[in-house]
């Protein structure tokens, strides 16, 4: 496939997945759109999946020579890092080629979390009146309860699920597979999904072990999940910019707030690094002090 072609998908994914405003999709593409045109007319480069690392080294340092704002070449990597990310994501490429692009540190953006309120609001908006509708709740309360990335999700085998003891066995990323608590919700709804709305879909050859299916029986897609949960923060009213991960990020946040020891969510989530993890236990600064006066032995003298 030409640039033209995958820049096309990547604007898509910029505008569904990732939830970016017009700007900054336009900022993105005329990035990427620069680098291609770097890379065919200095290197004779005219397909994306066969760019080496050199050949991004090479556009960078040729950026560089441009004389343009440090914050401007950051932008132009973040934009390459986004589009091999995508090409990776859609299997169009088996090895990130920039993996080891070097950035200027400009600090680390904690992404949104949603309140319990919020996600209450979310879980009432869901219709189940309709087919979908407990499929949703199970794949939302799935999310929540559990802190589970998208591909984890929509990977989720039967087999893997143990009612009886209450624990969802996961495969993460690099293979890794680690064990998490299946709590009352989650549990409750993937129980009915599984047992009644599932059970009526003509599943197709080679999905039979997935838990969540679409309408035709196979397993549902990442894009399909960003569309669920966009439409049920649409219904709700709810208007921060939520994604699949938003729920990831909201579960450690209230395992936190609600005093759960950090290691233990960094089990929960797979991350190697408890730094890692720290940037998904945001608390906000008005929890903590409520938390010093309350608890702290000196907080309350005067």
């Amino acid at each position: 496939m030409s640039w033209d072609k995958h820049i096309k998908g990547f604007s898509a994914y910029l505008r569904l997945e990732k939830s970016l405003s017009q700007n900054s999709c336009s900022a993105y593409i005329n990035d990427v759109k620069k680098l291609s045109e770097y890379l065919i007319n200095e290197k004779s480069k005219s397909n994306p999946c066969t760019i080496k690392r050199e050949d991004l080294s090479d556009f960078v340092q040729f950026t560089g020579k441009l004389g343009l704002h440090p914050n401007t070449q950051a932008r132009f990597i973040s934009s390459i890092k986004a589009f091999y990310k995508y090409l990776l994501l859609e299997d169009y490429i088996e090895v990130n080629p920039s993996a080891l692009l070097e950035r200027p540190k400009t600090g680390r953006k904690i992404p949104e979390h949603l309140s319990i309120h919020e996600i209450d609001m979310i879980i009432s908006a869901i219709d189940l009146s309709i087919t979908e509708g407990q499929r949703n709740k199970a794949i939302i309360e799935t999310l929540y309860g559990c802190g589970l990335r998208v591909s984890e999700l929509i990977n989720l085998k039967l087999s893997d699920v143990y009612f009886n003891e209450e624990y969802v066995k996961i495969t993460g990323k690099g293979n890794k597979q680690r064990i998490v608590p299946l709590g009352y919700g989650a549990s409750k709804h993937l129980k009915l999904y599984v047992s009644t709305t599932r059970n009526q879909v003509p599943v197709v050859k080679g999905h039979e072990d997935f838990v969540f299916l679409n309408n035709k029986g196979k397993k549902l897609s990442r894009v399909m999940i960003f569309i669920i949960v966009k439409s049920l923060c649409e219904k709700a009213g709810i208007k921060k910019n939520v994604s699949p991960h938003t729920f990831r990020h909201s579960f450690a946040t209230h395992l936190i707030e609600g005093g759960a020891d950090l290691r233990e969510v960094q089990d929960m989530l797979g991350h190697e690094s408890i730094t890692t993890t720290e940037i998904y236990t945001h608390i906000d600064r008005e929890y903590l002090r409520e938390n010093l006066i309350s608890y702290h032995p000196r907080a309350k003298l005067k």
